[in-house]
């Protein structure tokens, strides 16, 4: 395993302005199958990665690309200490975000800025 633990990408969140007919389209149109955190619906599956759709979230939707990008990481808090010993920025430190899961983020050289994620248990 490579000690950043940076895994796979496991979530690409995109911003929508009507949730309904964003999960008509990727859900009905497209025939995504749905992915579900314990009851929830969460969003839709392509593969192993969960493709998220964000109301109201902190950007708008456009024709260039503004996913939010997730990786899976072995351990989230490891994975926080390995980048900053690198000297890599951290504007969202790791937090558990939802039971049982951390979620933290870094900006790569060109100030884009990924987000990683793990269980709370290693």
């Amino acid at each position: 395993m490579l000690a950043h633990g940076l895994q796979n990408v496991k979530v690409i969140a995109l911003a929508v302005t009507d949730l309904s007919r964003a999960q008509h389209f990727y859900g009905e149109i497209l025939a995504l199958p749905p992915s579900y955190r314990e009851n929830d619906l969460v969003g839709y599956s392509i593969g192993d990665i969960v493709l998220m759709l964000k109301e109201n979230w902190y950007g708008s939707p456009t024709a260039e690309p503004n996913p939010r990008i997730t990786l899976a990481t072995a351990y989230a808090p490891d994975t926080e200490a390995y980048l900053r010993e690198r000297g890599v920025t951290i504007p969202d430190p790791v937090e558990e975000v939802e039971k049982g899961y951390y979620v933290g983020s870094f900006l790569d050289s060109e100030g884009n800025k990924l987000w990683f994620c793990s269980p709370t248990e290693p």
